[in-house]
C-alpha cells in the first residue's frame, strides 16, 4: 500500500538568518562528519590563492563574488563548507592576510531537499545562510533574496549551475543561467546606486577520487545488485583476479558483470513500461545476448523520454525542453497538487475534499517517481565506464544503478554502500568579472539574453577545464 501524501498549504519561502553559533558548531563537526559519514579523508585546493585574494577585495567591498560550483554529488556541498571554514582562512593566514570572521558563503539551495532530507536539514540551511529557491517556476522571492545578499551581505554567494547532481565527477552537465543572470542583476543594482563594485563570478571545480582502488568493495556492490535483480552470476574469476592485482582481466571481468547487469535492469523496466503504460518496446535480441554500446544508451534515453511523458501526461504538460527543464516542469506540476494555495486558509475544505485532496497529493507523489528515476539517468552514456575503465567511473554508475534499485524497492538512496575512502580535487578558476559583458548586457533585451548565455558558457568551459580524464 502506498505511502499517503497529505495534502498541504504551499510551502513558505525560509528566510536566511544566519547564526554564528550554529556557524561555528558546524566548522567544528565538519572533519568529523567528512571523514567518518562521507569518507572523505583528503581534500587538496588548487590555487586557492586565487580564492583568497577575491575573497580579502571582496571583504574589503571593492567586488561582489558569485562562487559557482560543480555539483556531481551531494556531497559537494560538505566538501564547499569544509573549504570556506578551513582550508581558505588557513591559506589566508599563511599569506598574513586576515580575514574578517564569519569566513563563509550564502548558498542558494534546492527548497525541496528539507522534503526529503528532514526536518534538521529545513532547520539547519537557513542557520547557515541558505536561500530556498523553487527549480520548476519563476521564484521572484527566492531570487531577489539571493539578488540583496549578494549586492549588499559581507558574504559572497554559492551557488550550483548544474542544477542538480549528476553522479559524474567527469562530466558536467550543461549549466542553468541562473548564476550569471544573478550576477547581472546584482551589478544593474551596484550601477544603480552609484557603486563601483565589479561582480566576479568565480567557477570552482570538484573531483572525487577513490584511494587505494576498493575493487573487492565494488565487487560486493555489484553482486549485491545483481541479487536484487535475480541475476546468477559465477564471482569466482573476479575474487581471484582481486586478490591477484590483475589489471586488465578484473576489469574486463567486472565491465562484463556490470554491462550484463545493466543491459538486465533495462529490459526489466522496458518491460514494466511496456506491461503497464503501453510502452513500443523496440525490436531487441534476447536478454542472453549482449547489445551495443551505442544501442543500450539509445534504448536508454529513449526509455527515459517515456518516463517523462508517463509524468507529463498525468499533469496535462507538454514535453518541451532538455529532459532536465522537462523534470523541473514535472517537480513543480507535483508540488503544486501536493501544497496548494486553498489549504492556506485551515478548515476550509469538508472532510471529504479534504480526503479527495490527500488522494491527488498521493498520486502526484507517485508520479513525480518517474521524473526521479530520470533525474538520476540524465547524464548516463554507454561509454562512460567503457573508455576510461577506473574504479572511480565504475563506482559512480555503480551507484546510481544502486540509486535505482533503492527507487524501485521504495528505500533511500541517501542510505547508499560505502565503495572505499575518498580524496577530493577541488580546483579555484580564474575569476570572471561580469563588467567584461556589461555594455552588451545593457543594450536591449536581446543583448542582454545573449550575454548571459555567453557567460555562461564560459563558466562552463572554465568547469570543463577543472575535469582531470587522466
Amino acid at each position: 500500500m502506498p505511502q499517503i501524501i497529505k495534502a498541504q498549504p504551499p510551502l513558505p519561502f525560509i528566510p536566511p538568518k544566519l547564526n554564528l553559533v550554529v556557524l561555528r558548531l558546524v566548522t567544528w563537526v565538519l572533519p568529523y562528519w567528512l571523514k567518518h559519514k562521507l569518507h572523505i579523508v583528503d581534500i587538496d585546493v588548487t590555487d586557492i590563492d586565487r580564492l583568497v585574494e577575491v575573497y580579502k577585495q571582496s571583504q574589503m567591498g571593492r567586488l561582489r563574488m558569485v562562487m559557482a560550483f560543480r555539483h556531481p554529488s551531494t556531497d559537494d556541498s560538505f566538501c564547499l563548507g569544509y573549504l570556506l571554514t578551513s582550508i581558505l582562512p588557513a591559506a589566508a593566514r599563511r599569506h598574513r592576510i586576515a580575514l574578517t570572521s564569519p569566513v563563509f558563503a550564502h548558498f542558494v539551495y534546492d527548497r525541496g531537499i528539507p522534503r526529503w532530507a528532514g526536518k534538521i536539514v529545513g532547520w539547519l540551511y537557513p542557520r547557515l545562510g541558505g536561500i530556498p529557491i523553487h527549480r520548476g517556476k519563476a521564484d521572484r522571492l527566492g531570487m531577489m533574496t539571493a539578488r540583496d545578499l549578494l549586492v549588499n551581505s559581507q558574504m559572497p554567494l554559492a551557488i550550483a549551475p548544474e542544477g542538480g547532481t549528476n553522479g559524474h565527477s567527469e562530466l558536467v552537465s550543461p549549466l542553468e543561467p541562473g548564476a550569471a543572470q544573478i550576477g547581472f542583476w546584482a551589478l544593474e543594482d551596484l550601477v544603480a546606486a552609484g557603486r563601483e563594485e565589479d561582480v566576479l563570478v568565480v567557477p570552482i571545480g570538484i573531483q572525487y577520487y577513490y584511494l587505494n582502488e576498493p575493487w573487492e568493495k565494488l565487487e560486493e556492490t555489484i553482486h549485491q545488485l545483481e541479487r536484487e535483480c535475480g541475476l546468477t552470476v559465477s564471482r569466482h574469476d573476479t575474487i581471484v583476479a582481486i586478490r591477484q592485482s590483475d589489471g586488465r582481466p578484473l576489469r574486463k571481468l567486472l565491465y562484463d558483470r556490470f554491462y550484463r547487469l545493466s543491459q538486465h535492469l533495462l529490459y526489466q523496466m522496458e518491460n514494466f513500461y511496456a506491461q503497464f503504460y503501453q510502452y513500443e518496446i523496440p525490436e531487441r535480441p534476447p536478454l542472453e545476448q549482449a547489445i551495443s554500446r551505442t544501442e543500450i544508451s539509445q534504448r536508454l534515453q529513449n526509455l527515459l523520454d517515456f518516463a517523462l511523458q508517463v509524468s507529463e501526461s498525468y499533469f496535462n504538460l507538454e514535453p518541451q525542453g532538455t529532459k532536465i527543464d522537462r523534470c523541473r516542469r514535472i517537480e513543480q506540476a507535483g508540488w503544486d497538487w501536493i501544497y496548494r494555495e486553498e489549504l492556506n486558509i485551515p478548515n476550509t475544505l469538508s472532510p471529504v475534499s479534504r480526503k479527495l485532496a490527500d488522494r491527488i497529493a498521493t498520486e502526484s507523489d507517485l508520479r513525480m517517481w518517474h521524473m526521479r528515476i530520470v533525474e538520476n539517468f540524465i547524464a548516463v552514456t554507454g561509454s562512460y565506464v567503457k573508455d576510461r575503465p577506473t574504479i572511480d567511473r565504475f563506482a559512480e554508475i555503480t551507484l546510481l544503478l544502486w540509486n535505482l534499485v533503492a527507487q524501485i524497492k521504495g528505500e533511500q538512496p541517501r542510505n547508499r554502500p560505502v565503495i572505499g575512502d575518498r580524496r577530493v580535487q577541488i580546483t579555484i578558476c580564474n575569476p570572471i568579472p561580469l563588467s567584461d559583458y556589461w555594455d552588451r548586457y545593457k543594450s536591449g533585451r536581446r543583448q542582454a539574453k545573449q550575454a548571459t548565455t555567453d557567460l555562461t558558457q564560459e563558466i562552463q568551459t572554465s568547469m570543463e577545464g577543472t575535469v582531470d580524464r587522466g
